[in-house]
């Protein structure tokens, strides 16, 4: 939202008194033409009242939809009534429609939906084409922003009713298709290992685009370090890389291979003072809320490091 700028302008008035006498006769100021009024926009003539009454049925829609009422959702369909997904899967009837609705609420009670109508007409007295496009939320993880939709409404009985709905498919971007399997990272995650305690935080940045990793380590001496992870799908290359910012100044940049249980990481770096840094680390995930973290072949400069023991790091609420 913008914010108006407000400008205060103080203006100061000095009053001179002086005898009437020694002043001569002031003159009036000369009439000035009135300025022409301005002309008022017209009016925006009043909606059609039957596109009006799509209009509710299509918010009655998204009401129910976000009740997770499955019944009031079918009841919106006519009897024999259909939906196609947006992969082409059909459903005919209002009974089956009603029935997948309440298998998706059960299965996504926290998901919300938006609609924006981008057009509405009449093509009878008794029915109206939509077209809109309707928002998840939050995104499922590979999932378009958006989806597109035609749906047609016929009028029966008085009361407006979806006879068919159709979603169309839309391209999903190629950064949140490729990350989509690591939309289990995003939360808090804390570990602890030979009097060390790290803390990550995956979030999602950049429309979902990339994902942020901030991260704390506090060493047994009391010491703290820190830095940024930034991980993407990279064009150039065709792979998952992740870019490194460490508070000591060191740099590093990851290649992400996919494995069986997790990733491996390929990471090449430098240290402030130019040293060159190599090691791969290996994420895999155990469940929902455990991960484990090692790294391997570790050198810095000529010189190779022992690897790490295995850390397992657990989410937290």
């Amino acid at each position: 939202m913008r914010c108006p700028i407000c400008l205060s302008l103080g203006l100061t008035v000095l009053i001179c008194a002086t005898t009437a006498q020694a002043q001569p006769p002031v003159a009036a100021p000369a009439a000035t033409k009135p300025a022409p009024a301005t002309a008022k926009a017209p009016a925006k003539p009043p909606e059609n009242p039957e596109l009006e009454a799509v209009r509710k049925s299509s918010l009655a829609f998204v009401e129910a939809f976000n009740r997770g009422d499955a019944k009031a959702v079918g009841e919106l369909w006519t009897k024999e009534g259909e939906y196609s997904s947006e992969t082409g899967q059909l459903s005919v009837g209002r009974a089956q429609i009603q029935e997948e609705y309440a298998e998706f609420f059960k299965a996504n009670p926290k998901l919300k939906i938006k609609v924006e109508i981008d057009s509405l007409r009449l093509l009878s007295e008794s029915t109206a084409i939509e077209d809109g496009r309707s928002f998840l939320m939050p995104t499922p993880p590979g999932a378009a922003p958006f989806s597109r939709y035609t749906a047609v409404h016929v009028k029966e009985g008085g009361v407006w009713r979806m006879a068919s709905v159709r979603d169309l498919p839309v391209a999903i971007p190629a950064a949140r298709r490729q990350l989509a399997d690591l939309d289990w990272l995003v939360g808090k995650w804390t570990a602890e290992e030979h009097g060390s305690t790290s803390e990550s935080v995956f979030e999602w940045t950049a429309n979902k685009s990339f994902l942020k990793r901030t991260y704390t380590v506090k060493h047994p001496d009391q010491s703290v370090t820190s830095g940024l992870q930034i991980i993407g799908y990279s064009p150039a290359t065709g792979q998952i890389q992740s870019w490194n910012f460490g508070s000591d100044g060191s740099i590093a940049i990851g290649i992400w291979t996919a494995e069986s249980q997790g990733w491996a990481a390929a990471v090449r770096g430098i240290t402030i003072d130019g040293t060159p840094t190599f090691a791969v680390n290996i994420l895999n995930r155990i469940d929902d809320n455990a991960q484990s973290w090692r790294s391997i072949g570790r050198r810095v400069g000529d010189i190779p490091l022992p690897d790490t023991d295995e850390v397992i790091l657990k989410r937290q609420p």
